[in-house]
């Protein structure tokens, strides 16, 4: 049995565990194609299913693509993921996690660098690693079925591509529900021109968290939401049936209802909210003095929770979305949903403040403490600031920075989706199909796509799209570029993007138990 540990980012904020700068090797550019054994660095004789007329993950398009993205310094990683005991600030709890840390370590690189990052499995499933909002080559992306096949029990396998835009990511498990355990971590990828000036930096990665919590298991949480299914096919072609261990207590949510986000706050009612794998009654601490000028990079790592963020006492300044940067826009909160993440700058009062992610629609709240006086009492758990309530700036307000923005272009192609299904049969879906890893969407490389989401359902969703960077559209032209936006009920979202990553790529909402009952789908560029 593992010793329980509580590290965490504020101990070593820059940190990165396992890292090393190396000149590349002559080898690792990639060669041209020359057959499935000389041409993949996924598994061996992975195939995805039904490619037919659809560029491969590993195809020579892909190579082309991550030639023109260069070749940098290696910087290698690793990780192991192993059951362990966590303590989240109080409450010792079993579960999945990588290198036995929650959150996983900070993998830190410069944009240009290439990131070798190894994935040792030692859990009793397969897995994989996914690069959450890097356009990457589209093998190393860690879809299993799709771009690779999962990782099995004491198996490794190891992600190499170059990352060339910086911005703050987040790296987690793509299989099943793994995500809802602690198989996540930041990824942070510096500017070597960085224009911002700041004093600290604090990443911040909130969590909604059920997993070891009195017999709880996000797999047991699914059965409750789908009662009398008996199985199911769960993303990496794993089924899901009777378990012979008990079920933990009902994770149901009921009667919950969020004004911003016009539905109830979610499917799962989680017993803690955490910021940097602390609950609220020991929360994590940033020491920095009065005046200092504080990045905060907030990322949503949760599975069904959408957080509203806010300082006490201060207002922030938001830099960048999704890693990309916007026009500089002062805001009280920020409403972060699962997978989205923002920067913003602070400059800071002298005390201690609160900053406190509120659980959207739901009871409870994630809370970490920025303080310059280490004398001060801290914030009570409950502590509510004032900002949570006053101005709240969603993504579609935001504009890009011009170094960013989408050129002025009509679409080349445009595609329209129906997000469907409901609680009653958790049964979503797009168009009103489960999930089938063989169906594509055709996109041809150089085009630009118009997609358009429309949300026939009665819950929110955070859609992600995989390899890509999109634009939210608007009255006011091409905005903010996002790569995961929330579709609110009965609206729309429409969004174009570029077709200049070539492979196969998921799109699906990023709240885990709606994707895992089926609300993904792929886009395929035709060879």
């Amino acid at each position: 049995m593992h010793t329980p540990s509580r590290r965490t980012l504020l101990r070593a904020p820059l940190a990165v565990a396992g890292v090393g700068l190396l000149p590349v090797r002559p080898d690792f550019a990639p060669r041209p194609h020359q057959g499935p054994e000389e041409n993949r660095l996924s598994e061996a004789g992975f195939a995805p299913p039904g490619a037919g007329q659809y560029v491969d993950p590993s195809g020579p398009e892909v190579l082309a693509a991550e030639r023109r993205r260069g070749v940098g310094p290696m910087r290698r990683f690793r990780f192991t993921a192993a059951e362990t005991m966590l303590d989240l600030g109080g409450r010792v709890v079993r579960s999945w996690a990588y290198n036995e840390t929650l959150p996983g370590p900070v993998v830190r690189v410069t944009a240009g660098d290439v990131l070798n990052l190894t994935l040792a499995n030692h859990l009793p499933a397969a897995t994989t690693l996914h690069a959450h909002g890097v356009q990457l080559r589209c093998d190393m992306d860690g879809v299993p079925d799709v771009t690779q096949n999962a990782i099995r029990p004491g198996a490794d396998f190891t992600y190499r591509f170059t990352v060339s835009h910086p911005g703050t990511y987040l790296l987690h498990s793509h299989v099943g529900l793994q995500p809802d355990r602690a198989l996540y971590a930041p990824l942070i990828v510096d500017d070597p021109r960085e224009p911002l000036s700041y004093d600290k930096e604090w990443v911040i990665l909130l969590d909604d968290w059920l997993d070891g919590v009195h017999g709880s298991t996000p797999d047991q949480v699914l059965d409750q939401l789908q009662p009398g299914t008996g199985t199911s096919m769960t993303h990496g072609g794993m089924t899901r049936g009777p378990r012979n261990t008990p079920a933990g207590p009902s994770r149901v949510l009921h009667h919950s209802y969020s004004r911003m986000l016009n539905s109830e706050g979610g499917n799962v009612a989680y017993p803690y909210y955490l910021a940097n794998g602390r609950s609220p009654s020991n929360p994590q601490s940033l020491r920095c003095r009065p005046g200092d000028r504080v990045r905060l990079r907030l990322i949503n790592a949760g599975s069904d929770t959408a957080f509203r963020v806010a300082l006490g006492g201060h207002t922030m300044t938001v830099t960048h979305a999704d890693g990309y940067p916007v026009e500089h826009t002062q805001t009280d909160a920020l409403l972060v949903g699962m997978a989205e993440r923002y920067d913003v700058l602070v400059t800071v009062k002298d005390g201690v403040f609160p900053l406190v992610a509120l659980a959207e629609g739901k009871k409870g709240q994630a809370l970490a403490v920025l303080r310059t006086d280490k004398g001060r009492a801290l914030p009570g758990r409950s502590v509510r600031p004032d900002e949570l309530d006053r101005r709240v700036v969603p993504a579609r307000r935001l504009a890009p920075d011009e170094s960013v923005e989408l050129d002025d272009r009509e679409p080349d192609r445009e595609m329209r989706l129906t997000l469907t299904g409901g609680m009653r049969k958790y049964d979503w879906g797009f168009d009103h199909q489960p999930y089938d890893p063989r169906k594509r969407h055709p996109v041809r490389a150089g085009e630009r796509v118009r997609l358009t989401l429309v949300n026939a359902t009665d819950m929110w969703h955070p859609l992600h799209l995989h390899g890509h960077t999109f634009a939210l559209t608007g009255i006011d032209g091409v905005g903010t570029r996002k790569d995961t936006a929330l579709v609110l009920p009965h609206r729309k979202l429409v969004v174009d993007f570029d077709a200049d990553n070539p492979g196969l790529w998921m799109l699906h909402c990023h709240n885990q138990y709606h994707s895992e009952s089926g609300m993904m789908t792929i886009l395929g560029y035709l060879r």
